[in-house]
């Protein structure tokens, strides 16, 4: 049987994987040998391959008829569906962190800086609409969003 097996796992192994699902062949060919060695004609091979074929055909032949019989659904893994933890999981926890680190990072500008950013990205004003607003320049109405631009994408490179 050692024999045998050095010579003829890879081509049982490789017949398993299309008849059979690829996760499911290693194990088949276990078995398949398994059966071989308990069998009363593992002395007297003419044909050890052709033997260990007609063993998985056999093995495969079992498996259908089991499963017919007892109407066990073959069951497969879809990453998708049964991710331990989904992706969109993952991503919506990732985004609450962030959506923290960007709070906390307006929370911590100057007054002056975070007025200016909150005018322009929740009012949705202009930088000149924010000018006539605050009275200051339009260059310094740039200024302060720089300073908050740099200041949120240190809190949050900081803090990842």
């Amino acid at each position: 049987m050692d024999t045998a097996f050095r010579e003829h796992a890879s081509a049982l192994l490789q017949f398993l994987r299309r008849k059979a699902s690829p996760q499911e062949a290693p194990d088949l060919v276990q078995e398949v040998f398994a059966r071989a060695a308990g069998s009363a004609q593992r002395h007297s091979l003419v044909n050890p391959g052709g033997f260990l074929r007609r063993i998985a055909q056999n093995l495969l032949i079992d498996r259908s008829r089991k499963v017919h019989r007892h109407g066990a659904p073959e069951v497969s893994f879809c990453e998708e569906r049964d991710f331990v933890t989904p992706p969109q999981q993952e991503w919506s926890m990732e985004a609450a962190d962030l959506m923290s680190l960007y709070e906390a990072a307006v929370d911590s500008m100057s007054p002056k800086t975070r007025e200016v950013f909150l005018m322009h990205r929740v009012d949705e004003l202009t930088y000149r609409e924010i000018h006539e607003h605050l009275g200051i320049s339009v260059a310094t109405v740039e200024y302060h969003m720089m300073k908050a631009l740099a200041h949120i994408a240190q809190a949050v490179d900081y803090n990842r």
